[in-house]
């Protein structure tokens, strides 16, 4: 198998996994805290999430681009990194403190703001280690350290719960986690790439690298801003309660995008490749993603939409009102879902600046939305700017297709019509039997009706569940295209 094969394939099972057992022990700490308590605890990884992003400034991503180039300097390359963040590190953690005093937050949670910037500077610099893994084109030793970081944060939980262990324990285990993470990249970049992790101010290259990872630390900079600072915004609005009710959506939609993400990061280098070769191929591959990304989207967003009282179960009684923002958030998905490969032609085709303006637009119309819509409907506030702003997000990104390549809008009207009637058709059959069967077998029931309905209808042919499978396999390029 090619190294593209087994880093796809090493990807995809991590994402997998590390969905699965995160939302696992979310929804454990759900049931065990209350929203109150569990909106502390992510208004605390929200504001230290927000902050980390000045510890790296986009540096991993060059790390990653340079070293690929040039393997020899990898030493060097790494040394300057670590150079820089570490007074960065510094720098960010005084502001962190200074934030939650002149905020005068809470005492419990200043306390698990201070315990998560631990987590947050270790893997800050664990991220770079294995930006060089990344270089040398190895994703085996992150996938793995990635599944076992969730497998510890489980773990941990799962005694400090049945213990009775309060959110700072809680919060503890994911700085568990993180320093294995660390001691682990630590022990990969000396024993199987043989680079001494030192610094060395190496002022020429730092200000070199400095300049490259600008574009991309904008860009960082801008999506976790969108990412996280609607759950600030709730909780100076609305209170830890509101924050921890707009988990359960937001998770769930987290842990839901490995379905387009996995596919579109295998799908990135051909686009790349093909916007310098071939712009027919391009313009297939791009309605091939919008097609799959479509046929993943409509019967999760719909089965989820019509199971919403279901699932929210699953959270105890003290979260039953979060059945209506799940609903508006899956109403989201489709749009979220198509932002991959919108995004990802953009990028493989020299529009990145574009895509950071598109996300600063975003963020923006975001944070102005948020604090208009929060203190009028609360947590569907929220919610609500997530719709509209995931569908404003898609609309900047499409505007630029045309000046790419030129798409078949006729066949790509086509599938969408296909796939929402087979969709429509699950739905019907949902609604029918969700009250009379167990949530599991009506999942089931579901999945084959809609792929049934889809066979039917010629939504996706066996070429198209061919060339989806060969990509996310990472076979060679020329056979992606029949």
């Amino acid at each position: 198998m090619s190294n593209i094969a087994k880093n796809t394939s090493y990807f995809t099972l991590a994402l997998v996994l590390q969905k699965i057992i995160s939302l696992t022990y979310f929804t454990l700490y759900a049931r065990a805290l209350g929203p109150a308590d569990l909106g502390q605890y992510y208004f605390a990884i929200s504001i230290t999430s927000i902050f980390s992003i000045f510890i790296d400034l986009g540096l991993g991503n060059v790390v990653t681009r340079e070293v690929a180039k040039y393997p020899e300097k990898a030493r060097s390359i790494l040394a300057s990194t670590i150079a820089v963040k570490l007074p960065l590190a510094v720098l960010t953690v005084l502001a962190v403190l200074a934030w939650s005093f002149a905020w005068g937050y809470d005492p419990v949670i200043r306390q698990l703001i201070y315990i998560c910037v631990i987590a947050v500077v270790l893997d800050s610099f664990t991220g770079v280690f294995y930006a060089v893994s990344r270089g040398f084109h190895n994703l085996k030793f992150e996938s793995i350290s990635s599944i076992i970081f969730q497998l510890i944060v489980l773990l941990l939980s799962l005694v400090i719960l049945k213990r009775g262990g309060s959110t700072n324990w809680l919060m503890g285990t994911l700085v568990m986690a993180s320093l294995f993470n660390f001691i682990y990249s630590i022990a990969i970049i000396r024993s199987v790439w043989k680079i001494r992790v030192t610094p060395i101010w190496d002022l020429p290259l730092i200000k070199k690298l400095f300049s490259m990872a600008l574009p991309f630390g904008l860009f960082v900079i801008v999506q976790r801003f969108y990412t996280y600072f609607d759950a600030v915004l709730l909780f100076k609005l609305a209170g830890d309660r509101a924050v921890g009710l707009y988990q359960v959506p937001f998770k769930i939609i987290i842990a839901l995008q490995f379905l387009p993400m996995a596919f579109v990061a295998s799908l990135y280098p051909l686009l790349s490749t093909y916007w310098h070769s071939n712009r027919e191929k391009l313009a297939y591959a791009f309605e091939k993603a919008v097609t799959y990304c479509l046929a993943l989207a409509i019967p999760v967003s719909f089965g989820t939409f019509a199971l919403a009282d279901k699932i929210v179960w699953l959270f105890k009684d003290q979260y039953t009102e979060t059945a209506m923002l799940l609903k508006v958030s899956m109403i989201a998905l489709p749009f979220m879902f198509l932002g991959f490969p919108v995004g990802s032609i953009l990028n493989a085709c020299d529009r990145q600046k574009r895509n950071t303006i598109n996300m600063t637009i975003t963020a923006l119309v975001s944070a102005i939305l948020n604090l208009i819509l929060i203190p009028r409907f609360g947590v569907l506030g929220a919610c609500l700017t997530t719709l509209i702003t995931s569908i404003l997000m898609l609309v900047l990104g499409w505007m630029v297709i045309p000046q790419i390549t030129h798409l078949h809008w006729k066949a790509i009207l086509s599938s969408l019509g296909k796939i929402i009637l087979a969709g429509l058709v699950m739905l019907v059959v949902v609604l029918f039997v969700k009250n009379y069967l167990n949530p599991i077998i009506t999942i089931i029931i579901a999945a084959l009706v809609y792929a049934l309905a889809l066979y039917v209808f010629k939504g996706v042919s066996r070429d198209d569940i061919n060339y989806f499978i060969n990509s996310l396999k990472g076979k060679d390029e020329e056979n992606l295209i029949v």
